[in-house]
């Protein structure tokens, strides 16, 4: 499109086809992270020969996730968003190939690389949230980031199905019946890679930029300061803590997705096994389930997960209509209310049950409204890196919380690990009260 002018229609028009796009992606990329979480600890049990490698593979899924935000981003802000996306997704199909030539083959060391890649996919699904805000206008900016991310239940509900399909499929093609779920999930990321790459044109990041500076303005109008000399200089983290320290709104967006997401993480991650000992009994924590036990851990998990997601365009709607700042404080208050419910009800499986939809309600609110924020609270110039530093801390804040959770479980106790989990919240929501107000006042 450059040396082109484009018509505010042709541009929201481009648009409509970025989000579609974006969406139709993360459905086919959503299907090898699902996968791979449902059976990489079976795999790495079976591989390693040992049940402490059993959560090897989430880990490194999720430090792969977090390693790979910003050198993503950074590729986006030299590249666009269609090499950054290409780029994780690419990588995330050569991880679903070496699982299955580490099945094959029977190397372990094939599955823990194979899990990286797949971590890397994770930043670029990401990722895509901020791609569909570059050209939307400022009354449909949570809208879209909400329908990007709202894609992503598909394929994570449908990768966790494929077990038996795959099975299949691996015995037609003469490989183990495990590995086939993993051809499968090749097979969905090969078609978003084809997809993004063929048809994410033009780049619109790369439009939003070339509009910008036709405008003299941000890619949205003057919501931000223009950027002081020398504001790009330095490394991807050092340029996107020094945009987030210059904006009060962009600091709020950072801690409350980070917030959210540890909160969400530490109680999450600790639930199964409390609900464990509570239908088991005492001492049964970290024993072999049972299967009444199994059921109930999975479905509330389930009632989770559909909290987190299903009403994500809702939470996009809320965010347009309420404002962000608004939606932020609703999402920590049904957070704190969330582990309010879970932590004094935790005696009870429905209670406990209530308080994880509300937690992945409260974790959808948060993160939606976060993002749009953040995507909005810099300057053009800093945006991309500014977006890979925020999902580098969100995981870096999923692995602490999920790994200090079982520490604060056992001191504490269930009601303990909510109660931190409350202290968090009143936090973020302190200070998101404080900047309402300070904005209403100015």
């Amino acid at each position: 499109m450059a040396g082109t002018v484009m018509t505010e229609s042709g541009v929201r028009q481009v648009q409509r086809r970025t989000v579609a796009l974006l969406s139709v992606a993360q459905v086919f990329a959503g299907i090898g992270t699902g996968a791979t979480v449902s059976i990489g600890s079976i795999l790495a049990v079976e591989l390693s020969g040992s049940t402490a490698w059993a959560g090897s593979v989430a880990t490194v899924m999720t430090l792969g996730a977090a390693l790979a935000a910003l050198p993503l981003a950074s590729l986006a802000d030299r590249r666009g968003r269609r090499i950054g996306q290409v780029t994780g997704l690419s990588a995330a199909m050569l991880g679903t190939v070496l699982i299955v030539l580490s099945v094959v083959s029977g190397v372990f060391v094939l599955l823990v690389l194979g899990a990286a890649g797949i971590g890397i996919g994770t930043a670029a699904s990401l990722q895509a949230r901020f791609a569909a805000v570059d050209l939307a206008d400022a009354d449909h900016r949570g809208r879209a980031l909400s329908t990007v991310v709202w894609a992503v239940t598909v394929g994570a509900v449908a990768g966790p199905n494929l077990i038996q399909p795959g099975a299949v499929v691996g015995q037609a093609l003469g490989l183990p019946p495990v590995a086939g779920p993993f051809v499968i999930s090749a097979a969905g990321l090969l078609l978003a890679t084809i997809l993004l790459f063929a048809g994410l044109r033009p780049d619109p990041l790369l439009l939003a930029r070339e509009l910008a500076s036709r405008r003299g303005v941000g890619a949205d109008g003057p919501l931000v300061p223009a950027a002081p000399p020398g504001s790009r200089r330095g490394g991807s983290l050092v340029r996107g803590m020094r945009a987030i320290r210059q904006s009060r709104a962009a600091w709020l967006a950072l801690a409350a997705v980070v917030g959210a997401h540890a909160v969400m993480v530490g109680v999450m991650s600790m639930t199964p096994l409390h609900l464990q000992e509570l239908v088991a009994g005492p001492g049964h924590a970290g024993h072999a389930a049972t299967g009444d036990v199994l059921v109930i851990i999975g479905f509330t998990i389930s009632l989770h997960i559909a909290g987190m997601f299903a009403l994500s365009p809702v939470m996009g709607w809320l965010t347009d209509k309420a404002g962000r700042t608004e939606t932020i404080m609703i999402g920590f208050t049904t957070l704190i209310a969330a582990v309010a419910v879970a932590g004094f009800g935790q005696s009870s499986t429905v209670a406990v049950a209530v308080g994880l939809v509300l937690l992945g309600v409260g974790w959808s609110a948060s993160t939606i409204s976060g993002s749009t924020l953040l995507a909005e609270s810099v300057g053009q110039e800093s945006r991309v890196v500014v977006q890979g530093v925020s999902d580098m801390l969100m995981g870096v804040a999923g692995a602490v919380g999920g790994a200090t959770s079982g520490l604060v479980l056992s001191g504490a106790g269930y009601l303990g690990l909510n109660m931190v989990g409350a202290v968090v919240g009143a936090i973020v929501l302190a200070a998101a009260s404080v900047t309402l107000v300070a904005g209403r006042r100015r």
